[in-house]
């Protein structure tokens, strides 16, 4: 047995592993898409695919399935297991990228839907389940797949995978990207019983949140400041996770304040047809929400469809509230994918306010090296400017990051995801992260796992 990694190795983009279980049977874990400097033209698998008899997805965002019309496209015949909320979300998040990024043609984009649909297979969390064709070469050898909650986005999930008879299995498990503890809507993941081997992500592996009444005074803080003098705030955010976790904070700081305050009044626009989507299908598997969450429910609350919220649809609309804004001393929230600024309908309203200095961007998620998000948030404070549709523009918004919205787990909820292991792993393979968080998160699993434990950083 053996992993090798096809992606997210030298950043955080393009995630895709493959567990060589025999030399006729493998699996391949994610087939995410290249971003930011990680960015190339060639999108085609540049692996082979013969053994592969199954891709299991972690969860659907698209650093993470990006790639999945590319593998279906070199001939990948076989299931896609994933959970039932990411089955749920996963083809609408491959229409878009298919869309933005490859073709228009519905022809084309309805013959990739329909594979994709052929191929998935829903599985149910905690239930372990038998993959009969991994013995097709190998009578004596099983393999069984579970999937665990990983609190990073609704579906969410880790994998553990058990190679070989039931008192002698070898068990692998790959983190995919763990929640972070605390993390609105969604509850933290829970660590396995054992690890043999263990595949984790490393994306703030150097770094802690701040805890989430922090962060909360942090965003309403920066919000009633930014406000005060008729500005737009520009909130980039993934359409899954990000935004929907954003709306339950929004509408629990709304509902705290009083008659007379500004937020009363103030308009909160999603301006992505994707994230209302998206968030239509969070409120529908309700069942997955944490219970602080199921609560408000309870008490008639509606933290991701309140009063004030609006969605922006079509594209003509969207130009038209650029427009309105621009001309208007209308201050507005104003959450738009992608959360990294490389592409989708933020780069307009950056493009148009950024200059601005009754503008503020508030960053909350990772901006990945070469995006235009990691450029704002680099040469904003400096007064620097960003080069949008070959046009240069100055910074002159507020720029402000609040770290402890992010849906990654930080280094003290990746250490004790190793830590609560009842029986630790032999060897840990650190993936997904720039170089420093992968350096210091290794050693500091290095300080507290000590000597029994081999740690690889995956080349």
């Amino acid at each position: 047995m053996k992993i090798l990694h096809h992606g997210a190795v030298n950043g955080v983009t393009g995630s895709c592993h493959q567990l060589i279980i025999n030399q006729h049977t493998s699996l391949l874990i994610d087939c995410g898409l290249f971003q930011g400097e990680d960015a190339h033209p060639d999108l085609s698998i540049d692996f082979d695919i013969t053994t592969i008899k199954a891709l299991i997805v972690t969860h659907c965002h698209i650093d993470h399935v990006g790639r999945i019309p590319y593998l279906l496209a070199a001939g990948f015949k076989g299931p896609i297991y994933t959970s039932k909320a990411t089955a749920s979300l996963l083809p609408m998040v491959i229409e878009d990228a298919l869309k933005v990024g490859v073709t228009r043609d519905e022809k084309t984009i309805r013959a990739c839907l329909k594979l994709l649909n052929k191929q998935i297979i829903a599985v149910n969390f905690k239930q372990w389940i038998n993959l009969e064709f991994a013995a097709a070469h190998r009578q004596h050898e099983t393999v069984q797949l579970r999937l665990q909650r990983a609190g990073h986005i609704l579906g969410s999930a880790y994998i553990e995978i058990d190679i070989g008879k039931q008192a002698n299995t070898h068990r692998v498990v790959f983190s995919g990207d763990l929640g972070a503890p605390y993390t609105p809507l969604l509850p933290a993941p829970k660590a396995p019983y054992r690890a043999d081997t263990l595949v984790i992500e490393a994306t703030y592996g150097d770094k802690n949140h701040q805890g989430r009444k922090q962060r909360t005074r942090k965003l309403k803080s920066v919000i009633e400041r930014a406000v005060s003098d008729k500005g737009v705030v520009l909130i980039p955010a993934f359409s899954i996770g990000r935004t929907q976790e954003l709306l339950y904070e929004l509408e629990q700081i709304i509902h705290r304040a009083s008659k007379q305050s500004l937020w009363q009044q103030l308009q909160v626009i999603v301006d992505s047809p994707m994230a209302a989507n998206f968030t239509l299908q969070y409120q529908h598997f309700k069942t997955l929400w944490d219970d602080e969450a199921k609560q408000r429910l309870k008490q008639g609350r509606h933290p991701l469809d309140f009063s004030q919220l609006h969605t922006i649809d079509s594209h003509r609309e969207h130009i038209s509230l650029i427009n309105y804004l621009s001309s208007k001393q209308q201050p507005a929230i104003i959450i738009a994918a992608s959360g990294m600024c490389n592409g989708g309908r933020i780069v307009n309203y950056l493009a148009r306010f950024l200059s601005d200095p009754t503008t503020d961007v508030i960053f909350v998620g990772y901006q990945g090296r070469g995006t235009l998000g990691r450029d704002i948030q680099e040469y904003g404070p400096q007064g620097g400017y960003v080069v949008i549709n070959n046009e240069k523009v100055t910074i002159n918004a507020q720029v402000h990051t609040i770290s402890g919205y992010s849906a990654h787990a930080d280094q003290d909820g990746l250490i004790k995801f190793v830590t609560g292991m009842r029986k630790k792993p032999t060897l840990l393979k650190i993936v997904h992260g720039d170089d420093n968080a992968k350096q210091a998160l290794a050693q500091k699993y290095r300080e507290v796992l000590g000597e029994g434990v081999k740690i690889e950083i995956a080349r």
